[in-house]
């Protein structure tokens, strides 16, 4: 088996304000990429028809491309009333016979 990594974008509308039910890592302040840590069991991130998971690299919040900062992504998402748009990219790893 080798195994094939597939880049998923996925954009997820959060609805009902905060908590969104899931947790923020690393950026460019930490010399990491900036991920989703932490999805909560039960929580509006996993109850989605495409879930949010941990490892997700979260690159548009509310329509604004992120420049890669922590700091601002948490921003955007606390600045979020009702509304939380995302996008991730997402990696999924799948074996192949060769």
């Amino acid at each position: 088996f080798n195994v094939v990594e597939r880049l998923v974008f996925v954009k997820a509308q959060l609805q009902g304000g905060a908590p969104w039910g899931f947790t923020l890592k690393g950026g460019l302040e930490h010399d990491e990429p900036l991920i989703i840590s932490k999805v909560e069991e039960g929580g509006k991130a996993s109850l989605l028809q495409h879930p949010l998971q941990a490892g997700d690299k979260v690159v548009i919040i509310n329509e604004v491309e992120l420049s890669g900062w922590r700091q601002e992504a948490i921003s955007l998402v606390k600045g979020s009333y009702k509304t939380l748009r995302i996008t991730v990219r997402s990696s999924d790893l799948y074996p192949f016979l060769v």
